[in-house]
């Protein structure tokens, strides 16, 4: 889900005929909000998964990055994200304001979770 939205959704729907800088923000609110739900509900599944069983120091680990990763953009980078769309959808036509940082933040966290959650379902189907 993150690779498609975050990598392929996101980027592209920009490019697509006929949408707008607005209606893109207005798409990209709805379908990161319906992620991050999915995220949070699976992540909640991997924890009381992790905190039932009896796995290695190693899935562990892994299982509590993603966590805090995830925990990081929906408490911090999320609410810079959304208070930059408000600003990009409440300026005046025509005005482009320049990139936020926290699209970069986002997207290495969202790398940093597709790189742990890559290593734990490996662990997890190896061991």
């Amino acid at each position: 889900m993150v690779l498609a939205i975050s990598f392929l959704e996101a980027p592209l729907k920009f490019r697509a005929p006929g949408v707008t800088i607005p209606i893109g923000l207005g798409i990209g609110r709805i379908v990161f909000r319906a992620l991050n739900i999915a995220e949070v509900l699976l992540a909640a599944a991997v924890v009381v998964t992790v905190v039932a069983g009896q796995p290695g120091t190693a899935v562990t680990v892994l299982a509590a990055v993603a966590a805090v990763v995830l925990i990081g953009q929906l408490g911090a980078v999320r609410p810079a994200l959304n208070r930059r769309t408000d600003r990009v959808l409440a300026a005046p036509e025509g005005v482009e304001l320049p990139r936020s940082r926290a699209h970069f933040v986002y997207l290495a966290a969202e790398t940093v979770k597709v790189l742990v959650l890559l290593a734990l379902g490996i662990l997890t189907v190896a061991g």
